[in-house]
């Protein structure tokens, strides 16, 4: 489920703009690669466990969507410690969307809504017949 009041996409003719896709597993509250302490405060993160875990979430709302990866056509990518996970997340990120080839915009933030380290904004565009 989101974690406000929008959906996971929409769709406007050929394209489907999807919301920020965190890495939290449907139907489960855990975050993966996450620790936190008795608080809810970030004690550390695993990137390359939450990377690809929201990949698969993109996966799945595309699918959805009547969609795949192999459409997508832009990625923004939202990484609260670049210096830390850039270079994981970089690799992890290549091993999905190297041959597909979308453009990508790659931006620090100080937080995101819930303890997550990494949340991508997609733009898929579909095939029509």
């Amino acid at each position: 489920e989101p974690v406000g009041p929008y959906p996971h996409a929409r769709r406007e003719g050929e394209f489907i703009f999807l919301s920020g896709i965190g890495p939290r597993e449907p139907g489960k509250k855990e975050i993966p690669g996450v620790k936190l302490d008795s608080l809810g405060n970030i004690l550390d993160h695993d990137i390359e466990l939450q990377t690809r875990s929201c990949v698969r979430n993109v996966e799945a709302v595309l699918k959805a969507a009547g969609a795949s990866l192999a459409d997508v056509v832009d990625v923004q990518v939202f990484l609260t410690d670049m210096k830390r996970d850039f270079a994981t997340f970089n690799k992890i990120y290549g091993e999905y969307f190297a041959k597909i080839g979308p453009t990508r915009t790659t931006i620090e933030i100080s937080s995101l809504p819930t303890p997550i380290a990494v949340e991508l904004k997609v733009i898929a565009k579909l095939k029509l017949s």
